[in-house]
């Protein structure tokens, strides 16, 4: 798969020469998140071009990792094979290493509004929220206008969206802080509450949205292992 492999038998070698092309482990990631399409896998891995994606694809379905359904009338769909599904746990186990011991600091240098509200979305609980239409709009005043409103809908029967455009509904409730802020609070190195109570965060609209934001927003999946002292 690898264009210069490595040469060696160990399956350590093998391995890699599969899984550790720059990009793929993210690839695998978004699939292992339950992502299948390709539209939605870009939004993802938005700094990844559609070129490298395609291809990065193509050498998984190759190696056997994962499999391309084609849908009548719809686009298609990638999924994991059983040699992919036993690839998650170790990602899972990078992702673990990586938020014990890398320091918060470094990550949080390293913003991505896109990447962040898209985890946000595919992430978020609706069980603490109204049984009916709730639209929220992330506001990052600092960010470029393209990257500065952002709104997730919940809808009991359809789920949650994203939207990067004014979607036309009505607002219950107003997110405002810098973009550090707010992955820091994803990231489990801050709280919706502490954020709030410092000025970092400030939210506008109806009452129970805000007080229950730390239960339907979550965390990362990876953001629960805490940092070691060295």
């Amino acid at each position: 798969m690898a264009q210069a492999g490595y040469s060696q038998f160990c399956p350590v070698a093998m391995a890699a020469e599969i899984i550790c092309t720059r990009w793929t482990l993210l690839v695998l990631r978004e699939l292992g998140a339950g992502t299948t399409r390709f539209n939605d896998l870009r939004r993802g891995l938005p700094r990844m071009s559609p070129a490298l994606l395609s291809q990065r694809l193509k050498e998984l379905e190759g190696a056997g990792v994962i499999r391309r359904s084609m849908q009548v009338g719809g686009p298609g769909e990638y999924h994991l094979t059983d040699a992919g599904r036993d690839l998650i746990p170790i990602i899972e186990a990078v992702g673990a290493w990586g938020q014990r011991w890398v320091d918060p600091e470094v990550s949080l240098q390293k913003l991505d509004a896109q990447l962040l509200m898209w985890d946000m979305r595919r992430n978020l609980d609706p069980d603490p929220m109204p049984d009916r239409r709730c639209v929220i709009q992330f506001q990052y005043p600092e960010q470029p206008v393209g990257l500065r409103a952002w709104w997730i809908v919940v809808c009991p029967r359809d789920g949650v969206d994203l939207c990067s455009a004014d979607p036309g509904h009505d607002v219950d409730l107003y997110v405002s802080a810098d973009l550090r802020t707010m992955t820091a609070i994803w990231m489990g190195a801050d709280t919706v509450r502490r954020a709030q109570d410092a000025g970092r965060l400030r939210l506008v609209g109806e009452r129970g949205l805000i007080d229950d934001m730390q239960a339907w927003l979550g965390l990362s999946p990876f953001a629960r292992p805490q940092k070691l002292a060295s």
